[in-house]
């Protein structure tokens, strides 16, 4: 058996081959380390020999090869979630979930035990502060909402966590999640808290079942009510205006009517002073045809020893001719 010796590479290739083709590795190595891309819901965090030097935003970029510069792409666009007291195993259109009870059960402020599920949602805003400032982020979050939660929840009776204080919770908690990850330099801002599931215990889930229901018809009641209320309210306001503005022309009516008497009253006046017995008597006379008008006609009058008797109308045309004299003669006078 012969033995038979490998061509050597030297001998198949020329030494300006082998530059080449090690140049050629090395630019490919050199590109590979040198290009990098940030998508458009990322920023990248870039160390050189691992001390942060700057913040890239998407797009096409380049750094020092061969690990001299780092890039840490962090989503700083997509809103995260954590879950807390479950966890989803499945989602679509038949979503299946797990109960993590460690996490949910929680004791109130008299003294029950309840269920709490939540969750909370937030972004990264500071992709320097979440890649270096705290070593384990997620943890750090989940450690810190849990506390918050228990806390709230043991300030508080077991029926105002089920019912009117349920909003004022997650606002409280998103408050005090935010300061203290703001302490801790963490990065990111917590846009939602939502308490999804608050389950009393078993052992009296009907009794607050009841209780629900009842708060419930308080509820609706009082949106009955108020809608009542905001149906009668308007109407009522409507007729109180229609009563006033008649009011208001009532009263311009009386004083102006009261205003065309005095001025009346005055021209009278005026006349008496220059001749008081003409015009009294043409005002007794104009008082007596307003008396013994043709509406008077039907009406009969009696002397005071309730002998004469005189119908009204007779008086009325007697009285007619009586004023055509004085008038005549009242003008006669005026004349002279």
């Amino acid at each position: 058996m012969q033995n038979v010796t490998p061509p050597k590479i030297g001998g198949l290739l020329s030494p300006g081959a082998l530059i080449l083709i090690a140049a050629g590795i090395v630019l490919i190595i050199l590109l590979g380390t040198s290009v990098y891309i940030v998508d458009q819901t990322e920023e990248a965090v870039v160390t050189r020999f691992g001390r942060y030097t700057n913040t890239e935003n998407p797009g096409l970029h380049f750094k020092l090869p061969f690990g001299i510069d780092r890039q840490y792409s962090v989503n700083v666009k997509t809103v995260r979630t954590e879950q807390f007291g479950f966890s989803t195993l499945q989602s679509g259109v038949s979503s299946s979930y797990a109960n993590n009870f460690k996490e949910s059960t929680m004791l109130t402020g008299d003294l029950n035990i309840v269920e709490v599920e939540w969750i909370i949602q937030y972004r990264v805003v500071d992709p320097k502060a979440w890649t270096f400032n705290v070593l384990d982020p997620v943890r750090t979050i989940r450690d810190v909402s849990r506390s918050a939660i228990n806390m709230l929840v043991g300030d508080r009776a077991i029926m105002d966590i089920m019912g009117p204080e349920r909003s004022a919770i997650e606002s409280a908690a998103q408050e005090f999640m935010n300061e203290t990850f703001r302490g801790y330099k963490l990065g990111i801002d917590v846009i939602a808290v939502k308490l999804q599931n608050i389950d009393p215990p078993a052992g009296v889930q009907a009794a607050f079942d009841d209780v629900n229901k009842a708060i419930q018809d308080m509820n609706r009641l009082i949106n009955e009510g108020q809608q009542v209320y905001n149906e009668e309210i308007p109407k009522t306001r409507g007729e109180a205006d229609q009563r006033v503005q008649i009011a208001q022309g009532y009263a311009a009516e009386r004083v102006n009517r009261a205003n065309g008497e005095i001025a009346r009253f005055n021209s009278v006046y005026e006349e008496y002073r220059r001749a008081p017995e003409i015009t009294r008597q043409r005002l007794y006379y104009e008082m007596i045809e307003e008396a013994f008008n043709e509406e008077s006609e039907g009406t009969v009058i009696i002397d005071r020893s309730f002998n004469n008797f005189l119908p009204l109308r007779d008086i009325g045309a007697r009285q007619g001719a009586v004023n055509r004299s004085a008038g005549s003669s009242l003008g006669a006078q005026g004349s002279r």
